[in-house]
């Protein structure tokens, strides 16, 4: 017999530490490999934890509530093999986790600054629970953006295990309170939250205070609070435009073969694959392919060093229902046909609409794509998603006349024609790299093979 620890898993770039909601199986119990195990949260997303290895859970680290740091032992799971090794081969000693102290009040997030550090502003904190009730980190973070002051939150109703208030239940009733008179405050303990510093060496340009704009509201106009996401979107929209300088480079191509290539097998594909064949997967290949070309465009910026990105993980901008975007990620998407990436890219849509992505489909991007084309536009320039250096923006197909080079001279013909718009970062990517590369990816559309088999 053997025993190895269970980590708690890295959960995305900027998460630290997570919460134990609750675990799903107990000491003793029979678990398999990739079956979930215990339920945790951050302050970003709820999710399940599976277990790395089969066997007995013999012992459990963490219990419910507890704060644990990211690659600390959760549990000891006892498994065939030899006795007294842990997951890094050396001898398994059973960690007694300490638990973390109850939080009594959640602060701000930190803000990226320049080196020299400095203190991050911080929100308005949210007092211990009054009853003991107990409320992930997720709807902790919610309920402060929101302005929902704890004796508020404690009248929420939960649906979750032992009334627990779910991420479900907290946007239901942040939903249901907008637009809703303000209540009468009541009066509750808020300890003195203590100041939070961060410092960032990433950026290395001078911040400038913010300046509140004052705008005139006139009768008739209608205040709509920005929701969580929508906060989320706008700060960091704001952090990469003064981060990196973009400039845009633009290029039309002709993808007249891979319209009436598409035309002709969507139907046989959809019978055989049972998805559907969209535009994006092409152009996410083509993409791949001129990365692979000129690799300067797969790097990241860190301080003054760059990285040069050895996986190509493609982001793809999906638009929710509410309105926000989401950019859940292809990891080594070098390594899928057509196919692969078809089936990768609607994946990934439909389950970003319904919420269903975990953290680590939102992370490790290392070039953007966004569908500009889809709500009409014919072109666009996008902004860089941090810490990448360059996104695409795909425009509309439109039919264009266009002059037609023939054996017999120039013709007048009618062509499918659409425009790439390419944002990069002039920091570490200047015009001719950035032009060459939108380029490629122009000349590799128009080389599609029009009898290609899938």
């Amino acid at each position: 017999m053997a025993k190895v620890e269970l980590i708690m898993p890295k959960m995305g770039e900027s998460i630290t530490e997570a919460t134990i909601l609750s675990w799903l199986k107990s000491e003793g119990d029979v678990i398999e490999a990739d079956e979930s195990i215990l339920e945790v949260a951050t302050d970003k997303v709820d999710t399940e934890v599976p277990s790395t290895h089969a066997g007995i859970l013999s012992e459990i680290l963490a219990k419910d509530g507890e704060v644990v740091p990211v690659g600390q032992a959760i549990a000891i799971i006892t498994t065939e093999g030899t006795e007294g090794t842990g997951s890094n081969g050396a001898p398994a000693a059973p960690l007694a986790a300490e638990p973390a102290p109850e939080p009594e009040l959640i602060a701000a997030e930190p803000v990226q600054v320049t080196p020299v550090e400095t203190v991050a502003p911080v929100a308005k904190a949210i007092a211990k629970p009054i009853t003991g009730r107990f409320y992930s980190p997720l709807v902790l973070n919610i309920a402060r953006q929101e302005s929902i002051s704890m004796r508020e939150l404690e009248a929420v109703p939960g649906t979750g295990k032992e009334s627990r208030v779910t991420k479900r239940d907290i946007l239901a009733y942040v939903q249901q309170r907008t637009g809703a008179p303000a209540a009468e405050p009541i009066a509750e303990p808020i300890a003195e939250p203590q100041p939070v510093t961060q410092v960032s060496a990433a950026v290395t340009t001078t911040a400038k205070p913010a300046v509140k704009v004052n705008v005139s509201i006139n009768a008739g106009d209608e205040i709509i609070e920005m929701d969580r996401m929508r906060k989320m979107i706008a700060e960091r929209m704001v952090e990469s435009k003064h981060t990196a300088p973009h400039v845009t480079s633009f290029v039309e191509a002709d993808v007249s073969k891979i319209v009436s290539w598409r035309n002709k097998v969507k139907n046989e594909f959809q019978a055989r694959e049972n998805e559907k064949l969209t535009f994006t997967p092409i152009f996410v290949e083509a993409i791949v392919q001129a990365i692979k070309d000129f690799p300067m465009i797969n790097i990241s910026v860190d301080g003054n060093n760059i990285i040069k990105r050895k996986n190509i993980n493609i982001g793809i901008a999906v638009a929710l229902p509410t309105g926000n975007l989401i950019v859940p990620v292809i990891h080594n998407a070098d390594q899928y046909n057509l196919v692969g990436l078809a089936k990768k890219v609607n994946d990934l849509a439909s389950r970003a609409r319904d919420n269903k992505l975990i953290p680590d489909e939102l992370a490790g991007g290392t070039y953007s794509v966004t569908n500009v084309g889809s709500f009409g536009n014919v072109m666009g320039t996008p902004i860089i998603m941090q810490p990448q250096v360059a996104i695409m923006a795909l425009g509309a197909i439109t039919k264009k006349p266009a002059v037609i080079e023939t054996p017999e001279g120039d013709a007048i013909g009618i062509r499918h024609k659409m425009f790439l718009s390419h944002s990069y970062d002039h920091r570490v990517v200047d015009g001719a790299l950035g032009g060459m590369f939108v380029r490629k990816v122009a000349d590799y559309l128009e080389a599609f093979d029009a009898n290609r088999e899938f």
